[in-house]
């Protein structure tokens, strides 16, 4: 029949992760099961780095995910996958290698219970994924409100009325982004205005990632009664999102948690070109003493 001794014995993944078991199993459990009550949408990867967090602040040792994931599917614990399918092709990257070279916008609306909307606009840096700002309100957004978020991530950003820089800033074919005065703002504050291509969305597709996160983890698993509500939890959610949700483009750490790595990275290759400076100046004068 051509068939391989060893293809008999074979055993299924399934069937050797059921009696694979460790003693310290039941207690990494409880450690999931802690993360997933708050955060139920949360595949295996981003509940290790959560369980990684709790496990750092009672002295314990990391675990991979590999074994989260066989602990979480010994017990039932992992979510379904999504089938995605794309029939659009690429046009282009939209991710930078370095902060604030270019930032991307969008607008996108909640549906409450009782029948009222919350429309939320954004601005996201596309290296760090940090929200930089946003603005939530009960009535639909206008070229204004783009202008006042425009204006108050540059302060939040370079504590300035007017960005060091060229930014490039990413935009749908909206009207309230290609209206004349948000144009004319925009270069006041060295904003450099991008649209995306027509009827191709997946064109600013980090900003529509970020809106799908959004309602995934925060607004479908909470209670979105009314709109002055869910404009009192929208702060709580960026917040969120901004300091402790880890991403998977971000090496499982969160926005902030980014920005910090890469200030205290720069702030060590500075050091360090201080002091191979200052060496080679101490070898220089020690050469011409000596001469």
């Amino acid at each position: 029949m051509k068939i391989h001794p060893k293809s008999i014995y074979k055993k299924t993944m399934e069937e050797t992760m059921k009696h694979y078991h460790k003693d310290d199993d039941d207690d990494i459990l409880e450690q999931i099961k802690q993360v997933i009550k708050l955060r139920p949408t949360y595949g295996y990867k981003r509940v290790t780095s959560m369980v990684n967090r709790i496990r750092l602040t009672l002295g314990l040792l990391k675990v991979n995910k590999k074994r989260i994931y066989r602990v979480m599917k010994m017990n039932s614990l992992i979510l379904p996958k999504s089938e995605v399918t794309r029939v659009h092709q690429s046009t282009g990257k939209v991710m930078t290698l370095h902060s604030n070279t270019r930032w991307s916008t969008d607008c996108f609306e909640i549906k409450c219970f009782n029948g009222e909307k919350v429309y939320v606009i954004f601005i996201l840096d596309c290296c760090d994924r940090e929200i930089i700002t946003y603005h939530a309100k009960s009535t639909p957004i206008l070229s204004e409100d783009v202008q006042y978020l425009m204006l108050n991530a540059v302060e939040k950003r370079f504590k300035q009325l007017r960005a060091p820089r060229t930014i490039e800033f990413l935009s749908d074919r909206g009207s309230i982004y290609r209206a004349y005065n948000v144009q004319t703002f925009a270069r006041t504050l060295n904003l450099k205005s991008c649209f995306t291509a027509a009827y191709s969305p997946e064109s600013n597709g980090m900003a529509e990632a970020l809106v799908k996160t959004i309602k995934r983890d925060y607004v479908y698993v909470n209670d979105c009664v009314d709109a002055k509500k869910v404009i009192r939890m929208m702060k709580k959610w960026i917040t969120d999102y901004n300091e402790i949700a880890p991403h998977s483009s971000l090496k499982m750490l969160s926005p902030k948690e980014f920005i910090k790595s890469r200030e205290a990275m720069a702030k060590g290759f500075e050091q360090e070109a201080k002091t191979e400076s200052g060496q080679q100046l101490g070898w220089a004068l020690e050469s011409s003493t000596n001469n």
